[in-house]
This record gives structure tokens, C-alpha cells and sequence, in this order.
């Protein structure tokens, strides 16, 4: 079964996005190979719409599930519109998530779990902590061995690094005017 979990990076070791329509990542996976494959949320910069238009674009590229934080009444209407249930996954890797809903742990969301428009944010000090919140933790689980826990640094540096490139890239963008 082809199904679809936000994610705030490109692997199955990433955390699930508690966000659907401006989460990073969309990672596709088949449950029943393990085999996925990473696409950036076209729409993860959308300013109006883009729960709905991330809808349509995992409807099109044929998820057969959603796993995700949240969803909106749009977003959530497209996907049962399509026949496309979605799973509620609160925390965890994208690994977790995917073992959670191959055991049956995971909630089917009935209607949406968010009001409309739940995903704007307006840039301002009382938003500040929501915004830092969205950042992933710094892994402190006891490693192994210093190696593994430098690994597991240097890995998030680098989808950090990514991220940011993404932004800067966006930024200039706006600032040419396209």
C-alpha cells in the first residue's frame, strides 16, 4: 500500500511534520517493501490554499493514506473526497509512524483535526515559540558511542544546512520579483 507521511526531513529516521499542507517533506511509502521516496511539499510555501493543493498533489501521485499531525476541513475534504483516509501521528519518526499504522495504533481522523486557515502564521513575539517549536529537537538520547551521536549531529546539521538553502533560495526569489 502506497501511503504518505508529512515529514520534516528526507528519510525514514526524519520526525513526522505535525503539520499537513506546509509541512517540508512528503515521504511515499510501500508498506509493504519499505521502499519511499522523498518529494518537497510543493506547496509548503503557499501564502492561501495549500492544505488543499498538497490534497490534490498526494491524490495525484497515488497515496492510498495520509499519516500527519493535523489537517484542516479543506485539506481533510479533498482526501475523502478521493477516498484517501488520514491517520492521526502526533510524534515520532517517519519509521515509527509507518509501524504505528501497519499495527492499526494510529487514530483515522473522522473529520478534521483543525479549524480553517490553522496553518497561517503571522510573524510576530507571541508566534515566536510556535516557530522554534517546529524545528527539531536536538537528538539527547544516550548513543552508543561519541561516533554515532556526532553521525546523528552531522545528519541533522546537514538537513538543517538544506532546509535553509530552501528558504534563502525562496527568498531570493521574492526579492526578484517572481
Amino acid at each position: 500500500m502506497k501511503v504518505v507521511v508529512t515529514a520534516n526531513g528526507t528519510d525514514l529516521e526524519t520526525r513526522v511534520s505535525p503539520v499537513f499542507g506546509r509541512c517540508p517533506e512528503l515521504v511515499f511509502i510501500d508498506t509493504d517493501t519499505m521502499r519511499f521516496e522523498t518529494v518537497v511539499n510543493p506547496e509548503g510555501t503557499t501564502l492561501r490554499g495549500a492544505g488543499f493543493q498538497a490534497a490534490e498533489f498526494v491524490v495525484e501521485r497515488g497515496a492510498q493514506a495520509v499519516v500527519t499531525g493535523n489537517v484542516g476541513p479543506n485539506t481533510f475534504g479533498v482526501l475523502q473526497a478521493a477516498g484517501v483516509p488520514v491517520y492521526f501521528c502526533g510524534s515520532g519518526t517517519v519509521r515509527e509512524a509507518i509501524a504505528a499504522y501497519k499495527a492499526g495504533q494510529l487514530q483515522l481522523l473522522e473529520a478534521a483535526s483543525v479549524p480553517t486557515h490553522s496553518g497561517i502564521r503571522r510573524v510576530a513575539e507571541s508566534d515566536e515559540r510556535s516557530r522554534l517549536d517546529a524545528i527539531p529537537p536536538v537528538p539527547s538520547a544516550s548513543f552508543a558511542s561519541r561516533e554515532e551521536e556526532i553521525a546523528a549531529l552531522e545528519e541533522m546539521a546537514g538537513e538543517l544546512r538544506d532546509r535553509l538553502a530552501q528558504v534563502l533560495e525562496r527568498l531570493d526569489r521574492l526579492g526578484d520579483g517572481d
